[in-house]
């Protein structure tokens, strides 16, 4: 998402890019060539953000690195007084994603995260019939990743390539040989760098199963089952996951809700008319979501009521986080947004990774009788490294 961003960013009439910075020199170039050709003037080129935090003349960052990176690169922007703009999932694990909120709140920084179809009208539009009443009380969101996705294939330890500062690009994380399907963007299979699929894509439509379920905490009890069905290679992650969260009481009803969240990453059929989407079930009707495409809202016996399409609005989103640094609001996906929906990634992940129901305390953020499954709450790190975030 980096190269998508700062095209974004670069037709924005109130931003000058000051900076690209990057470990890959080959990408870095690239990027400061992006800049260039549109303003005429070319941004400096630093492979270490900490030059970068250092500059007061700095306003704000955009942070598209790998998982790991997240909220290390967050909460140190913070800590120096940028707002920041970081893509999804914000954190790579549950405990870095409160002390992402801690540090934007302490500083007083706006921090946007990238689930773009929070700016779509029709995402908004949505969201607002259903806290509205319009299908009655909505007890229960479905998400769904379904899509083809490839092999990253087995590889073995080698040199890494000239271009790459391979130990600034693995950061506070313990070091690891360099191999060729660690990057890039193939990082989001290794536990140690990313959040498998479910926290690549399938946040976005968590993320929106969660704002049209009108939860606004933590689940208290999560299960999955799942594993790699297809794929035979150096992936860790699930290529297939069923994953359920139960919230025992919310809304104004204070029923007990459900979210469930499928990911099939090898099939190339749509269902519900979405590759990925949204069902939302409710007393009186149901909504069938797809943040590409648009909605549609049925009554009971499946009537149909009403119908938008719409897309997500990457630009939208963008301008969004620049008025709200202006204007001092939270954001369209607030740090603390991101933090929840990113949360049900991780013990999605985990509940798969050690195949047991797992009890969850929201108000602490811990779960209660597993010391196996509490370990994967938060990660291990490079012992000294400048990166590692202070009370992780």
């Amino acid at each position: 998402m980096g190269s998508n961003l700062l095209n974004s960013f670069v037709e924005q009439k109130d931003v000058e890019i000051a900076y690209v910075c990057d470990a890959d020199s080959n990408r870095m170039g690239k990027a400061a060539q992006t800049v260039e050709k549109k303003f005429g003037k070319a941004p400096k080129q630093e492979k270490d953000m900490r030059r970068v935090f250092e500059d007061k003349a700095v306003d704000a960052v955009i942070i598209a690195t790998p998982d790991h990176w997240h909220a290390p690169a967050t909460i140190l922007a913070c800590e120096a007084g940028k707002h920041v703009y970081v893509e999804k999932p914000c954190s790579h694990n549950l405990r870095e994603g409160r002390l992402m909120v801690e540090a934007a709140r302490r500083n007083k920084r706006v921090v946007q995260t990238g689930t773009q179809t929070r700016s779509a009208e029709h995402a908004i539009r949505a969201a607002e019939l259903l806290a509205n009443g319009a299908i009655g009380d909505v007890l229960v969101a479905k998400a769904w990743n379904s899509q083809l996705r490839s092999t990253i294939e087995r590889a073995k330890p080698t040199d890494p390539p000239a271009h790459l500062d391979f130990d600034l690009w693995l950061g506070p994380t313990p070091p690891v040989p360099y191999q060729s399907n660690l990057l890039h963007s193939i990082w989001r299979w290794w536990y140690a760098f990313g959040t498998g699929d479910m926290g690549n894509d399938g946040v976005h439509d968590i993320d929106i199963a969660r704002w049209g379920l009108g939860v606004k905490t933590h689940p208290s009890k999560i299960t999955a089952i799942g594993g790699k069905y297809f794929f035979d290679d150096d992936q860790q992650f699930p290529d297939t996951q069923y994953v359920l969260f139960e919230y025992p009481s919310a809304g104004i009803s204070g029923r007990p809700k459900q979210l469930i969240f499928e990911q099939r990453i090898w099939s190339p059929y749509v269902q519900e008319g979405h590759e990925n989407g949204n069902a939302f079930y409710g007393t009186k009707g149901m909504l069938i979501f797809g943040k590409g495409k648009g909605w549609e809202l049925f009554g009971p016996r499946n009537e149909p009521k009403e119908k938008m399409s719409g897309r997500p609005n990457d630009t939208g989103h963008h301008r969004n986080f620049l008025q709200c640094i202006k204007d001092g609001k939270h954001p369209n996906a607030d740090i603390e947004i991101g933090h929840l929906s990113a949360s049900l990634c991780h013990l999605g992940n985990i509940a798969t990774r050690v195949g047991r129901v797992l009890h969850f305390d929201p108000e602490k953020e811990q779960l209660l009788n597993d010391s196996e499954a509490a370990q994967l709450l938060r990660r291990q790190y490079r012992e000294g490294h400048w990166a590692v975030p202070k009370n992780v």
